[in-house]
């Protein structure tokens, strides 16, 4: 068989398929097409050896309607420096301005972008270091209707709902954006996305109304509405929602990860489902970066490359319920991303000021996107 294209010698980690080892695999119309020894008979080949070859990385949680909002940066040139293939967009458009973003965004992207879409009908509006409204301080902007009818008339590219509540993004609204989003996602059959910030509405009452499937965003947040007591104990309506389902996502952005709290959840062995970036016109120069710096995070933090992997890879694509994305088996879409783990002293940042200084950082070094070398 004639492959489009074979890279030779890298560490190919699958955490889908529990496959890790130095081999080659191949590409052919834009899919997996053979993983093994001695591959031959490409269009392209590429010697990859010293470098990991991982599943796509998936960033679960971005914002990159760029132009249409104030938040958003270009997907395109984020994902192509951070080995992204997939971006997902939370919110950043509701019913009422999505037609633009996918015409203008997403079909125009090369890379692919999936979307929470918003229970706001402008979506997050007015985000800036000038101007900070939260979309649902105001409950006029609630859009069920439309929400329900947008989301169903676009479910090749809408993966779920997604709503912000805390004091920031909801003002005096309480959990009440958080229960109408439910009833939309009820409706149409797809997860929720749920952001929180400052109290009131709290972690516990928060996460305790959430389902199976449902994502809490923001999972690692600091002191107030962190997900441990006083004493760094897991909140008993935390591990209740995980034991029934519910996903917890870092979200890191530019105030929502603390590496207090990460290091009192790892310890309670409490992993993160997924690992994602939040990355906005204001975080995207520090403190979240990218999806590969928050990465480094969690790997300096003690968690191994393999469940980190597996948090940027195969646990987002199954929380976006797209198993055709984060492996690397036959037949999957042929996404990958290549990394190196570089050895030293590298500083990193949280949200609320704390330097880690971390031995270990994780680097793109190549993206390939539909069987096809993308961009180093």
């Amino acid at each position: 068989m004639s492959y489009d294209l074979v890279l030779k010698n890298g560490r190919i980690i699958d955490p889908a398929s529990d496959f890790d080892r130095k081999t080659d695999i191949a590409f052919a119309n834009g899919k997996v097409a053979a993983v093994g020894d001695n591959l031959r008979e490409a269009k392209e080949t590429r010697d990859v050896g010293g470098l990991i070859v991982v599943p796509g990385l998936i960033d679960l949680h971005t914002h990159v309607y760029w132009g249409g909002t104030s938040l958003g940066v270009d997907a395109d040139e984020f994902c192509r420096r951070n080995g992204v293939t997939t971006s997902v967009d939370t919110g950043s458009a509701g019913p009422g301005n999505f037609p633009g973003f996918r015409k203008h965004v997403i079909e125009t992207a090369e890379v692919r972008i999936l979307a929470f879409l918003s229970i706001s009908f402008a979506g997050i509006y007015a985000f800036s270091r000038r101007v900070m409204v939260g979309e649902s301080q105001d409950m006029r902007l609630m859009a069920p209707e439309d929400c329900a009818e947008v989301a169903d008339a676009n479910r090749d590219v809408i993966v779920g709902i997604k709503v912000r509540i805390g004091r920031n993004a909801g003002g005096v609204s309480g959990i009440a954006p958080l229960e109408i989003a439910l009833q939309v996602a009820d409706e149409v059959g797809l997860p929720v996305m749920c952001h929180i910030d400052f109290p009131p509405p709290n972690y516990g009452d928060t996460v305790a109304l959430l389902r199976s499937g449902d994502i809490l965003t923001h999972a690692f947040r600091p002191f107030p509405n962190a997900p441990l007591s006083a004493q760094g104990k897991i909140l008993p309506q935390v591990l209740d929602a995980r034991e029934r389902g519910v996903l917890f996502d870092i979200g890191h952005g530019m105030g929502s990860f603390a590496f207090k709290t990460a290091r009192s959840m790892l310890a309670n062995g409490f992993l993160p489902d997924t690992i994602s970036s939040d990355v906005h016109a204001l975080s995207i120069h520090g403190p979240a970066f990218d999806q590969t710096t928050t990465m480094s995070k969690f790997l300096c933090l003690g968690m191994s490359l393999v469940d980190v992997v597996r948090a940027s890879t195969i646990n987002a694509a199954r929380a976006l319920r797209r198993p055709e994305l984060g492996s690397l088996s036959l037949g999957a879409v042929g996404d990958a991303t290549l990394l190196s783990v570089e050895d030293g002293r590298y500083d990193y940042v949280d949200v609320v000021g704390e330097h880690l200084t971390g031995a270990k950082r994780i680097v793109s070094k190549g993206v390939v996107i539909g069987g096809r070398w993308w961009h180093p």
